[in-house]
C-alpha cells in the first residue's frame, strides 16, 4: 500500500461486505480460527434433565394402564382417543391434496394432449 493511500483509509482495514462482521475476511469467508457452528439450544441440557426425571418416575406399569385407558376411551368412540391411537400405531396420515375443479379439468387436458403427442411421435 502507498503511504498516501493508506492515509486515505486512516490506516483500517478495508471496510467488510454488507452483513459481515469481524470474524469474515474482505471477500465474506470466514477467518481461519473462526468458531464452527452456533451456541447450539439453551434449553436442550434441561429438557434432558426433565426427561431422566419423567423416566425415573414412571413404571412400567403405570405407562401399560395410561394406554390401557387411551385404548379405553377410543373403543368408546372418543374420536381424539382414537386418532392418536392411529396415529402412534400406523403413522399419522398425509395431508390431503386439494385441487379446485378447474385446475383438475385443466390437468385433464394436459394430460389428453400428453398422450395425442405420445401417438404422434409413435407413427
Amino acid at each position: 500500500m502507498i503511504a498516501g493511500d493508506q492515509a486515505k483509509s486512516g490506516g483500517a482495514s478495508p471496510p467488510l461486505p454488507k452483513g459481515a462482521k469481524g470474524d469474515r475476511d474482505t471477500r465474506g469467508r470466514f477467518r481461519s480460527g473462526h468458531q464452527l457452528g452456533g451456541p447450539g439450544n439453551p434449553f436442550a441440557q434441561r429438557v434432558a434433565q426433565l426427561r431422566s426425571m419423567i423416566l425415573e418416575a414412571v413404571t412400567e406399569d403405570d405407562l401399560r394402564a395410561v394406554i390401557l385407558a387411551l385404548i379405553k376411551r377410543a373403543k368408546d368412540g372418543d374420536i381424539s382417543a382414537i386418532r392418536e391411537l392411529l396415529d402412534r400405531l400406523v403413522g399419522k396420515a398425509p395431508s390431503p391434496v386439494l385441487l379446485d375443479l378447474q385446475e383438475l379439468e385443466e390437468r385433464k387436458l394436459r394430460l389428453a394432449e400428453d398422450r395425442q403427442v405420445a401417438v404422434r411421435w409413435k407413427t
